[in-house]
C-alpha cells in the first residue's frame, strides 16, 4: 500500500474538509507517519476516517478530530503541554511538533513503553512519558501548562486540571452523556474565569475510572 498516497487522500478528504486549515498543524500531520503508530494488524486502515482499536477498550480517534482539536488549541513553540491519555503515542507526537515539551499520562505501563519507542524512532526527545491516574486531575510539582488535551470522556472536568492550566491557557476535553458527547474547549481568561465552548458532537470511551454511572430505565 502507498502510504504517501493514502496520507495524502487523508489530508485532503479529511482533514482539510474539516476546517482544518492551519499550515503548522498540517505539517505536522504530513512529518508524522501514522502508519508507525497504529498496531500491525491495522497497518492499511492508518490513514481510514476510522477509529482504530488498541486495547484496553480504548482506541486511536479518527485523524480528523484529532486534527481539529489540535487546531482549535492553538499551540505555539513556547506552550508546554500535558496530555491525558498517551495511547499509540500519535496524538503526543503531533502536539510534541506543534510545543515546547509535553507531559503525557497514561494508566497502562505497556502503551507508555510502545509509545516511547515510536516517539524514539521519529526523534522526538521532547517528552515526558508518565504513568498515572489521572481521572481526578493531575498535580503538576514544577510548572503548570499552557495547554492540555483529554482524549477521553469526563463527566465533568475535574477542578485539578483548571488549577494547572496558565492564564490564557486551552484545554480540550469531552463531555455530555450517550449519545450526544461533545468536544470542550475551556480557556482560562484570568486567575478565577474560565470560557467554555462545545465544537461538535462526537462519542468517545471514557477515562479510566471516568465511566458514567448506569443508569436504570423503567
Amino acid at each position: 500500500m502507498d502510504m504517501q498516497l493514502a496520507r495524502f487522500n487523508m489530508m485532503e478528504q479529511q482533514i482539510r474538509p474539516w476546517d482544518v486549515l492551519d499550515q503548522n498543524v498540517l505539517d505536522a500531520i504530513e512529518d508524522t507517519p501514522r502508519e508507525l503508530f497504529v498496531p500491525p494488524e491495522f497497518h492499511n486502515l492508518a490513514y481510514a476516517d476510522i477509529r482504530i482499536p488498541i486495547g484496553h477498550d480504548q482506541v486511536m480517534l479518527e485523524p480528523k478530530i484529532d486534527a481539529r482539536l489540535i487546531q482549535e488549541l492553538r499551540i505555539t513553540k513556547l506552550d508546554r503541554i500535558l496530555e491525558i491519555g498517551t495511547g499509540t503515542g500519535y496524538t503526543t507526537a503531533l502536539l510534541a511538533r506543534l510545543g515546547l515539551h509535553v507531559t503525557s499520562v497514561d494508566y497502562f505501563s505497556d502503551f507508555l513503553d510502545q509509545a516511547a519507542f515510536r516517539l524514539k524512532s521519529i526523534g522526538l526527545d521532547n517528552v515526558q512519558l508518565v504513568q498515572g491516574d489521572a481521572s481526578k486531575g493531575w498535580k503538576a510539582d514544577d510548572f503548570s501548562f499552557d495547554v492540555i488535551f483529554i482524549s477521553g470522556y469526563m463527566p465533568k472536568l475535574q477542578k485539578g486540571y483548571k488549577n494547572i492550566m496558565n492564564r490564557g491557557g486551552r484545554l480540550v476535553y469531552f463531555s455530555g452523556e450517550k449519545p450526544v458527547m461533545s468536544a470542550v474547549l475551556v480557556e482560562r481568561c484570568d486567575i478565577d474565569s474560565w470560557h467554555s465552548e462545545a465544537l461538535f458532537e462526537s462519542e468517545v470511551p471514557a477515562l479510566i475510572h471516568c465511566e458514567p454511572e448506569k443508569r436504570f430505565i423503567f
